[in-house]
């Protein structure tokens, strides 16, 4: 296997090193570090609320539905906020967004749409399996003309939302703080079970999609050590979401959106075609994760963020 300590090359844009690792030790935590924590959390968490319970009075959305127009004022909500609680501790700490993995520059650079096409080929190859086995039909096209454009564009946007807002909060600030006091791979471990665990609140979700997505937080988590930065993770996470819920037509995490542009149908077991949790939940996508963690290790040999940051 390759160094897991060097720098990594690529034909890409170059990510700054970021701080050197302290050879094999951890990082004891202080009161300022918890501090700082607790005022992240704050931020990030609670200060969203009160909008979540405005939109919730003031919008009165029709329907439960997994809608466009019901998911993208709370999720732009939440991301505004993961972003500004990271932001404000970066200037506590006096460190620039670098460090955790959030480099200003390269937003919506190379590293996001490399991401993008990968996120959109793994659902694609878990689909293409199933479809290959006879559990996924492609019905007919939902949508024709001018809709194409416009629920695109809209679920593209939800899910940008969803993917800035869940990369920063489980693979930004909170990574970076867990690698300083545990190590990379202890940080990252904990940090994708808790995203799992965020997910059981979801209809619709099961046992083996929770266990996908602990399992590609991982991925993500590794797509990080190995970049440097949470931009090929944002844009991964964008494609397969809006790939399964909007270009398929398949639930996604156990929710099915309205204004999809295939409909689509499964027949079979459950732990083969993922059920209610959508192709995400089948064990085809095991299968395929582990195969993209290892394009990843490929395509990025060496590892840039650093076990513990100083």
């Amino acid at each position: 296997m390759a160094d897991e300590t060097g720098r990594g090359r690529d034909d890409g844009p170059q990510t700054p090193q970021l701080n050197e690792p302290r050879s094999g030790t951890s990082r004891s935590w202080i009161a300022s570090d918890r501090n700082r924590l607790l005022i992240w959390v704050a931020i990030a968490f609670l200060l969203p609320v009160p909008f979540f319970l405005a939109l919730h009075v003031f919008s009165r959305p029709a329907s439960s539905d997994f809608r466009i127009g019901n998911e993208l004022p709370a999720k732009a909500i939440a991301a505004f906020c993961v972003l500004l609680a990271t932001w404000i501790v970066s200037r506590m700490e006096k460190r620039p967004l670098d460090d955790y993995g959030i480099p200003p520059r390269q937003v919506f650079g190379i590293r996001f749409w490399e991401g993008f096409l990968w996120g959109f080929a793994m659902l694609s190859a878990i689909v293409l399996v199933l479809r290959a086995t006879g559990h996924f039909q492609i019905d007919s096209v939902a949508l024709t003309g001018g809709a194409v454009l416009r629920y695109g564009l809209g679920w593209g946007a939800v899910f940008l939302a969803v993917a800035v807002h869940e990369e920063f909060t489980f693979r930004g600030y909170w990574l970076f703080v867990f690698c300083r006091r545990f190590g990379f791979w202890a940080g990252a471990l904990f940090t994708s079970v808790i995203f799992g665990v965020a997910h059981l609140a979801n209809p619709g979700e099961n046992v083996l999609g929770i266990l996908q997505v602990v399992v590609i937080g991982l991925l993500f988590c590794l797509t990080i050590r190995r970049t440097g930065n949470l931009w090929f993770a944002v844009g991964f996470h964008a494609a397969w979401d809006w790939a399964e819920t909007f270009f398929y037509g398949a639930p996604d995490s156990g929710l099915l959106g309205v204004g999809h542009y295939l409909n689509t149908s499964v027949q079979g077991p459950k732990w083969l075609t993922g059920g209610s949790a959508g192709p995400e939940g089948s064990v085809i996508a095991f299968l395929v994760i582990l195969l993209c963690a290892l394009l990843v290790h490929l395509r990025f040999p060496n590892a840039v963020y650093p076990d513990h940051p100083a």
